[in-house]
């Protein structure tokens, strides 16, 4: 893996921009880009490109033939969700029915193609948008096909609705005052990556495959800490890399975070985390379930079955089922209970980011006893033992530490006080900055550059789902 994101780094990326950049006929260049994401989306498992193509297909043509037929719309639906579930939940599925029941029926052996859950939704949105007459058909096959398999965005997000960039797939402007600001934005995200979420990786996998009972108090917070800090920057690192390429090539990308952990609510936090993902279950489930507007009960059990969803889509694992419903129920909590919604501003965040906390510990274990346990060494694991302490003290390298301390301040503090120092400012000062953060991206890449070579790689999170 370490080879082959240096690869894309130092080989595939800039070829692909430099060929895009030279070609002047706007469908030589959508060409150019539909191979090479299907080179791309090729590299892990080359068989599921004909899936992905299938998939373009059927949504392509069932909008050809919808004409406002809204029996293609459901066949539409139906297909989509066949695929996902068969690959992505069969296995999940028929493991939960035969723990019910004691029954023995084969569990199917099928590998999860990479970023279906995300092609999936984009195309489901783009065929929804299209019967809602909010987005135009389009007639022409290729286009479709680069809308849904664009590499940038294809495998992990954001979720790209159909007419966000429908203009921009017809036509579209490449200059070095679009490019190098994304370029800028692609380094920025990935260090993110590669520096903070990586060296978090390092100490919560080293927890979490550890004996529980060399876990205490302390290190099950270090590392839900650490967690919380992973999943940020690591998925949040994606979506700037992908925001960042797509402005290379002339498309601009909705943002995906908004700093989720200054929100004071879980119903702020979900504006603000996985933004692509919360307006499509809003936008496709929650509304057409009839949303707010049939009662609190009727609320809060649309409220849970967007959050069940929600957290099914990240996976076929009850962990993530658990989640997304501990979500929800603070959800309609909050719904039902005003009052925590409009806590003073400090306890508010408090309590959202203890919940966000607690959240990602489920989200995290690998099973649901493994969360519970290690709630349970959070809340109740006073073990100031030699080895206990020794286990937490092997986790606090100083690089772990210095990035710790980095990640908590750019997960917040910084960039809220960056914002409120960006009005206002003089031109030359403005032009000034611009200039160092260009030197800033630059002596990442190499930072980052060094660190992959060395093989400090891990695989991003949201590529399993």
């Amino acid at each position: 893996m370490t080879f082959s994101s240096l690869a894309f780094l130092c080989i595939f990326l800039p070829v692909v921009f430099l060929l895009h950049s030279v070609i002047p006929v706007l469908r030589v260049r959508n060409a150019l880009l539909i191979l090479a994401s299907l080179i791309f989306y090729s590299y892990g498992e080359p068989v599921y490109v004909l899936l992905l193509l299938g998939s373009v297909l059927i949504n392509y043509t069932c909008v050809l033939l919808m004409k406002g037929r809204k029996w293609m719309l459901i066949l539409a639906v139906i297909l989509n969700l066949s695929l996902l579930v068969t690959f992505k939940y069969a296995g999940f599925f028929v493991e939960s029915f035969n723990s019910l029941t004691g029954m023995k029926i084969p569990v199917p052996e099928i590998s999860l193609p990479i970023g279906i859950s995300f092609f999936t939704f984009q195309a489901l949105s783009y065929v929804i948008d299209v019967y809602r007459g909010d987005a135009d058909r389009e007639t022409n096959f290729f286009r479709v096909l680069l809308y849904i398999s664009f590499f940038p965005q294809l495998i992990a997000g954001p979720i790209v609705r159909f007419r966000d960039i429908a203009a921009e797939l017809k036509e579209r402007k490449v200059s070095i005052d679009e490019a190098a600001p994304g370029f800028r934005r692609f380094l920025y995200g990935l260090a993110k990556k590669v520096l903070i979420a990586n060296t978090m990786a390092v100490v919560v996998d080293a927890v979490y495959e550890t004996d529980p009972g060399q876990v205490n108090i302390l290190t099950a917070w270090i590392v839900a800490v650490a967690f919380l800090l992973q999943i940020y920057f690591d998925f949040s690192g994606y979506s700037d890399m992908a925001i960042g390429m797509g402005r290379m090539f002339g498309f601009h990308f909705r943002e995906n975070f908004d700093l989720p952990y200054v929100a004071t609510s879980i119903r702020e936090f979900w504006r603000r985390w996985h933004i692509s993902l919360s307006t499509w279950f809003r936008e496709y489930v929650y509304i057409p379930l009839g949303g707010n507007q049939k009662g609190r009960v009727r609320t809060g059990l649309n409220k849970l079955t967007v959050f069940f969803l929600c957290g099914l889509w990240h996976g076929a694992s009850w962990t993530y089922v658990l989640w997304g419903l501990f979500h929800g129920a603070f959800s309609f909590l909050e719904e039902a209970v005003p009052k925590l919604r409009k806590l003073p501003r400090v306890l508010g965040h408090i309590y959202a980011l203890l919940l966000v906390t607690v959240g990602f510990v489920i989200f995290r274990a690998d099973t649901v006893g493994q969360a519970f346990g290690m709630l349970g060494k959070m809340f109740g694991g006073f073990d100031f033992g030699t080895a206990a302490m020794s286990f937490t003290l092997q986790q606090l390298t100083p690089f772990f530490l210095v990035m710790l301390v980095v990640g908590i301040l750019l997960a917040g503090p910084l960039q809220w006080l960056a914002g409120k120092l960006r009005t206002g400012r003089p031109a030359v000062l403005e032009s000034a900055i611009q200039c160092v953060s260009y030197g800033i991206a630059l002596m990442l890449l190499i930072w980052c550059l060094l660190r992959l070579s060395g093989g400090a790689y891990n695989p991003f999170i949201y590529f399993r789902f």
